[in-house]
This record gives C-alpha cells, sequence and structure tokens, in this order.
C-alpha cells in the first residue's frame, strides 16, 4: 500500500512540486493523488503538508516535519561492502561511493556526499543488504556520528597505549609432553619439578569415563599424592573455585593438575589466583593484571582440542547468583606445563569435536584480525591454526580414531590458544560468552554460531585478513572482499556438515539489553576488534544469530 491523500488536502500544491518520484498530481486547490505505481514510500509529502492530510502505508497519518529535523543516514564503513545498491535507489541523488585511496583499493564504502538534499526517507536503510545504514539525529556527522567517532578514538587511543606495554609484558610458553601415551608420563614429570601433591581439578563425566585411571595409576607407582575435585560445571562457577580452594589448602596441595576440557582448566586458574589473592572474589579478579602474584604450578591435561586454555593468560567464571561470567587476564593464570596427549581426545563424540574444532576456529580468526597486539609470533600461530583446522578438523569429527587428525588439531589448539593469549578475542567471544552465563550454552557452540556472522558484519576492515588465510588454506577468490567471503563460506559449509545450526533458540528478547551491556564491558576498549562497535551493532548481531 503507498501514501494516501485524504480530503484534508487544500491543494497548495506542495507535494506535487517536491516528490522525487513525480507520484503526485492535482490542479491548485483542489485534491491532489498518488499514483501508487510511482510512489516510493518516502514519507515527505507528508512531512511537507502543512495539514497533516497524508497516510503512510500502514494508514497513520505522517507527521510534519521540519526539514532541521530530519534524520541522516549513518553508514557503518565496517559493515559497508560498497555494493552501490544504496547510491542506485537513492530517490535525491545524495549518496555515492566513496573514491579510492589508491590503485586497486576494493575497500571502498558509500558515503553522504550531499546531506542537504537527504529527505530521510530511509530507503537508502530498508535496501541495504548487510545492514550497514541506520540512522541517527540531525546534526551528527553523517557518517557515523560525532559521538561514535569519538568513543572508537578513545578505544583505539587505549588500545594503542596498551599495545606499548605488551612489550614489556613476560610472555612465555607452556613446556609441553606431546604424543599419545604421554599422560602416563605426566605422574614423573611432576617429581623431577619437585612437586610430590597435587589438587587435581575435573569433572565427573571424566571420571565416570574412567579417563582418568592411567594417569592415577601412574601416580601411586610415582608415589605422587593427590586430592581429586571433580565438581566442575559446564561454565565453572564461583562456588567450584571456593570448594577447590577449600581442598587445595586442607590437603597441603603443592600445585595443580587441570584435567578436561576448558571448564577444569578456568576453574583450576581460579583456584590459584584466589589461593595467592586471600579475601578477594573472582569478580575482584576481573579484568587486566589482577593477580600480579605467582600461584601455583599448573600442569595442563586437555581432553578436548579447542579451547587452548593449557597455553593461555584467561580464565572465565560465571557467578553463581548472577550468572555473570567474570573474565580474568594475567600471565601468571597461563600453566607452565602441558600434555598434549591425542588419545585423551580419541574418544569424543563427533558433536564435541566439531564445537571444540570451530572454539579453536575462532580463537585464531579473531586473534588474527585484531592485529593490533599481535607481534610476528601470534600472526604466524594463528595462520598454523587455521591452516591445521583447516586440513583436520572434518577428519577427526568423521573418525575420532584417526590419531594423527587428533594430533593435528590438539596443536591448532595450542597455536590458537598461545595467539590469542596476546591478540586478544574479540565479539564473538564477548557475546558468547554472556549467552553461556545466561543460558548455560557451550562455549563451543557459541563461538560455532556466532563467528561467521561477526566476520560478514566486520565487513571491508576485515577482508584482508580473511583474504590471507584463505590463501593459507588454499580458498581461491579474484580479490580480497571476495576470497574473504569464501573463507567465510567455508566456515558455514564446515558447520553445515558437522550440523552445527546457524542460529540459537535460548535468546530472550527480554535480556538482550543485558546481553549488550555485558558483551560491551568485556570488549570495550581492551578487545582490538577491526570495527568498534555500540549499542546498534551488537543489537544487529544479536538479531541475526536468534531465531
Amino acid at each position: 500500500m503507498s501514501h494516501k491523500i485524504t480530503d484534508l488536502c487544500i491543494g497548495c500544491t506542495a507535494c506535487a512540486r517536491q516528490c522525487p518520484a513525480g507520484a503526485i498530481t492535482g490542479e491548485s486547490k483542489t485534491l491532489h493523488k498518488i499514483d501508487d505505481d510511482k510512489c516510493i514510500d518516502c514519507h515527505l509529502c507528508g512531512k511537507i503538508c502543512p495539514k497533516g492530510a497524508v497516510l503512510d502505508e500502514s494508514g497513520k497519518p505522517v507527521a510534519r516535519t521540519a526539514k532541521k529535523d530530519y534524520q541522516k543516514p549513518h553508514i557503518d564503513r565496517g559493515s559497508c561492502v560498497g555494493c552501490s545498491v544504496c547510491v542506485e535507489n537513492c530517490p535525491m541523488d545524495c549518496l555515492s561511493i566513496e573514491d579510492a585511496r589508491f590503485h586497486g583499493d576494493i575497500n571502498t564504502s558509500a558515503v553522504l556526499r550531499a546531506p542537504e538534499k537527504c529527505i530521510d526517507c530511509r530507503i537508502c536503510s530498508k535496501v541495504c543488504p548487510v545492514d550497514a545504514i541506520s540512522f541517527g539525529a540531525a546534526g551528527e556527522d553523517a557518517d557515523t556520528g560525532v559521538r561514535l567517532n569519538a568513543y572508537r578514538a578513545f578505544c583505539r587511543i587505549y588500545q594503542g597505549i596498551f599495545k606499548i606495554g605488551m612489550y614489556f609484558i613476560p610472555w612465555g610458553m607452556p613446556e609441553t609432553l606431546e604424543g599419545a601415551g604421554s599422560v602416563k608420563k605426566l605422574p614423573s614429570w611432576i617429581k623431577e619439578k619437585g612437586f610430590d601433591n597435587v589438587l587435581i581439578v575435573t569433572d565427573k563425566g571424566l571420571m565416570a569415563l574412567g579417563m582418568l585411571d592411567d594417569m592415577l595409576e601412574e601416580m601411586d607407582a610415582a608415589k605422587v599424592k593427590y586430592t581429586i575435585y571433580d565438581g566442575v560445571q559446564p561454565n565453572p562457577t564461583d562456588i567450584n573455585v571456593r570448594e577447590g580452594l577449600e581442598l587445595f589448602r586442607s590437603n597441603g596441595c603443592q600445585a595443580i593438575v587441570a584435567f578436561g576440557g576448558g571448564s577444569p582448566m578456568d576453574c583450576a586458574k581460579g583456584i590459584g589466583a584466589t589461593s595467592v589473592k586471600k579475601g578477594k572474589s573472582i569478580e575482584q579478579l576481573q579484568g587486566l593484571f589482577k593477580v600480579l602474584h605467582r600461584i601455583p604450578r599448573i600442569f595442563a591435561v586437555p581432553t578436548t582440542a579447542g579451547t587452548g586454555s593449557e597455553t593461555t593468560v584467561a580464565a572465565v567464571i560465571t557467578n553463581a547468583a548472577t550468572h555473570h561470567k567474570a573474565s580474568m587476564n594475567d600471565t601468571s593464570l597461563m600453566p607452565k606445563f602441558a600434555v598434549l596427549d591425542p588419545e585423551l581426545t580419541a574418544g569424543l563424540p563427533p558433536k564435541v569435536t566439531s564445537t571444540t574444532g570451530m572454539d579453536a576456529l575462532c580463537h585464531a580468526v579473531e586473534a588474527y584480525t585484531n592485529n593490533t597486539y599481535n607481534s610476528r609470533l601470534e600472526k604466524e600461530l594463528s595462520e598454523k591454526a587455521v591452516k591445521l583446522i583447516y586440513d583436520n578438523l572434518y577428519k577427526a569429527y568423521c573418525d575420532g580414531s584417526d590419531l594423527t587428525a587428533r594430533a593435528n588439531m590438539q596443536k591448532a589448539a595450542f597455536y590458537a590458544g598461545r595467539a590469542f593469549t596476546r591478540g586478544c578475542v574479540g565479539y564473538v567471544h564477548a557475546v558468547g560468552h554472556t549467552l553461556g552465563g545466561l543460558y548455560g550454552t557451550p562455549h563451543g557452540l557459541s563461538m560455532s554460531v556466532i563467528l561467521p556472522h561477526v566476520m560478514r558484519q566486520f565487513g571491508s576492515a576485515a577482508h584482508g585478513k580473511l583474504a590471507r588465510l584463505a590463501d593459507i588454506c588454499g580458498i581461491e577468490g579474484k580479490n580480497d572482499a571476495e576470497k574473504a567471503h569464501e573463507f567465510i563460506s567455508w566456515i558455514e559449509a564446515l558447520k553445515a556438515k558437522m550440523e552445527i545450526p546457524e542460529r540459537l533458540d535460548v535468546i530472550q528478547e527480554k535480556d538482550i539489553p543485558q546481553i549488550i551491556k555485558w558483551a560491551k564491558k568485556e570488549a570495550n576498549p581492551l578487545y582490538p576488534v577491526p570495527v568498534i562497535w555500540e549499542e546498534e551493532q551488537f543489537r544487529r548481531l544479536i538479531d541475526s544469530i536468534r531465531i
């Protein structure tokens, strides 16, 4: 239904003279008419009508609006792909594609060349295929808004200062035992390092499966005393940390063995941190470098190939009362020792193999596209991880007994974990953490679903880096934009083959403001993402991933 003119019309002819589509006809002082076939629903006729005689497509009167109050399009350069659809559909010819900054530049964006001509019709926003155009108040910067530009500048300045500090941080790498059966060598390794009394942090599922039996038998043979805490939940809570800490202290333990996936590892780090920061809660230790003390040595034994927790400085603990996930980040939390035994992952169900493997991919891709904090090492580790995942994840998913594929996926997770330890993660993790806290959504599943959506929403800002990853994997394309598209399409195709859903059905409308608040708090200003987002961009992402 197009706009309609009611009997309130006085025939002033203003609407006919200014209609950009030539859809209005009528003589002076007579009732005017709108041609349905020509009307583009731009609302201009109603905005200028002195009598409120125009009804919109829903049958409601269009409010008269002063030109100074027209809102202007805000074009997100990070999301815009320069497709020209908005330019071609703008009835006032006030949009264009910016000039290339150098020969061969394809990362161009739409811009508002003539803001004085804009009539606030919002057609550009309606036709944009990547939702890169929104509208803000008149007088704001026509591209991103003055306030948003200032906020983004603050984030980048913060990251620049932090980058300088990175050079003074003692980054390391865990010492490793690798290969099939290496977990049996762990007890003697523990003795060699000067420990004979350890706390083993794991979960009841692994205990029930007998995954620890061989290691415990060797512990007894090596005369290493151990206490087992197996109460770790899929998203470890502050209660888990307190319970583990009590066992650590009451049994006189000297070191910690974290056995399992990311949850036992995060819990072990939380136990270590609170053991040296007496009286401090997990939320008080949230953020950067709040521990700053040497914690008990952690021997990390991953039973999945995804989290990379065996080589990271991060631990995520959920507040059991509020469901908020607190992320601690401190170099003291990095395990000093890691055991990479592919036999421990051979029995993983295909579903767990797929989502944990995608988690590792997310770590590598986010760290690589972030770039700001990375040294050459983090870039190389990300590239190696992505190639290993490209070559091995689906093999491991299809055949869990393929120890070569399993070992390669463990190595990929290790590389990716170390890469994002310095390079940081991004909005995939910031939003995914909130879903785990609110709904108990498995971390790997959240990462799998969110990753391609975020990368697409970054648009041209991420094309160069994604194109490089495509080259490394042998994914072809005519230019960076096409290679980036094909790389993201590979992720989506791989997910489909492994029966990972495209969207999630758990996100409640009432929770979205809280999700955005928590995600922003975690990510900004620390994460050096390709494009700085605020509420609008987070909302767009959430809408794209929820059913």
